[in-house]
């Protein structure tokens, strides 16, 4: 499924909040983007963070090799001793801020490539 097909039936803010998303992780080096019929998995070589909606936005998660603490995360899955799912929901691109963005860089950066 194309990126635009996804968002065509969704509200404009989360192909907004997509937006602000893509363009920061396309400058940490190469990405691919798949949309499912779920959300969007954003990949390395396997997918570092996913994008699903929810009502009033997007609920972004990202894996990590720690646990972050902080008011905006929603929710943590610790997947393996060394793998930490984090959520967070966005609710407009503006959420997509200096903070956010320094955990999707150290999600890309922690990714596994072989």
């Amino acid at each position: 499924m194309s990126v635009d097909a996804y968002f065509a039936t969704r509200p404009a803010s989360d192909r907004k909040i997509f937006d602000a998303v893509e363009r920061y992780v396309e400058t940490l080096g190469d990405i691919t983007i798949d949309v499912v019929s779920i959300g969007v998995l954003i990949k390395r070589e396997r997918t570092f963070a996913e994008l699903r909606p929810k009502r009033g936005g997007m609920s972004l998660a990202f894996l990590l090799s720690r646990t972050v603490e902080d008011d905006r995360i929603a929710k943590t899955l610790q997947t393996s001793a060394h793998r930490v799912v984090h959520y967070v929901d966005l609710s407009g691109p503006r959420d997509v801020d200096r903070t956010l963005k320094g955990w999707l860089a150290e999600a890309y950066a922690s990714s596994p490539v072989s």
